[in-house]
């Protein structure tokens, strides 16, 4: 008899997945059978990452080709009023931009931008491996939405593109700024700059006013780049959630 499982605890993921039956690859196929120990008859979910939410129940299972076929298509409840984009220059330990990566997925977030600035002492990622973190991150949170990870890209063109949400700039160098949870409005889309270990350049700060990017404090102490993008991250949840 097939055991009765709390379905959604195991969350699988197939981009582009329409229901009907399935081979599971052979990572997810081992995952499900020699870890989780999911046998015939018992039942998953599976994302597309786009929000769709899929009941299966597996066929055969193989550690190597573990068959599933859909039983019921839904919808995930996990999609948010406001999007957020936090666009952060990666760390010289790739570690620490790893590890932010996992928690700002796990907390909840649409578009992560890797920055090239004048200051960066990391000029070379490895996209594969991030966008194994995240998938890996979101199924851990349970969550239907994939956050999309973008190419490095140099600041002053990221800051020189047209956006509607509103934009935000942490840093650490002279003059006013604000804290963030004052100068967001709960609700709108918003951007957030994150600098390297060494800041944004002067240049860099100016040029990102320039283009309507607001300077905003994350509190009194001073925060490494990956904890930085973290605080911003909660910050924008946390306002919204207390709009409820």
């Amino acid at each position: 008899m097939a055991r009765l499982l709390p379905t959604f605890m195991y969350l699988f993921y197939v981009p582009r997945f329409d229901g009907g039956d399935y081979l599971l690859p052979e990572e997810e196929s081992r995952h499900c059978v020699k870890v989780l120990r999911l046998a015939a008859g018992d039942c998953l979910s599976i994302t597309d990452g786009r929000g769709g939410l899929f009941l299966c129940r597996v066929v055969r299972a193989d550690a190597k080709r573990c068959e599933i076929t859909c039983v019921e298509r839904t919808k995930g409840d996990d999609r948010r009023a406001f999007g957020l984009h936090v666009a952060v220059a990666p760390t010289k330990n790739i570690e620490r931009f790893e590890w932010f990566l996992e928690k700002c997925t796990e907390v909840g977030i649409d578009e992560v931008t890797p920055l090239l600035c004048d200051r960066s002492e990391r000029r070379i990622i490895h996209p594969d491996r991030l966008e194994k973190i995240i998938v890996a991150a979101m199924k851990q949170s349970l969550k239907t939405y994939l956050p999309a990870l973008h190419p490095l890209t140099p600041v002053r063109e990221f800051l020189r593109r047209p956006r509607e949400s509103s934009g935000f700039i942490a840093h650490c160098g002279e003059g006013e700024r604000q804290p963030l949870h004052r100068l967001y409005s709960p609700g709108r889309d918003a951007v957030i700059l994150i600098g390297p270990e060494g800041d944004f350049s002067p240049d860099e700060i100016r040029l990102a006013a320039d283009n309507g990017f607001l300077p905003v404090s994350l509190g009194q102490s001073r925060l490494r780049t990956e904890t930085a993008g973290i605080v911003a991250c909660h910050t924008i949840h946390l306002v919204n959630a207390m709009e409820r």
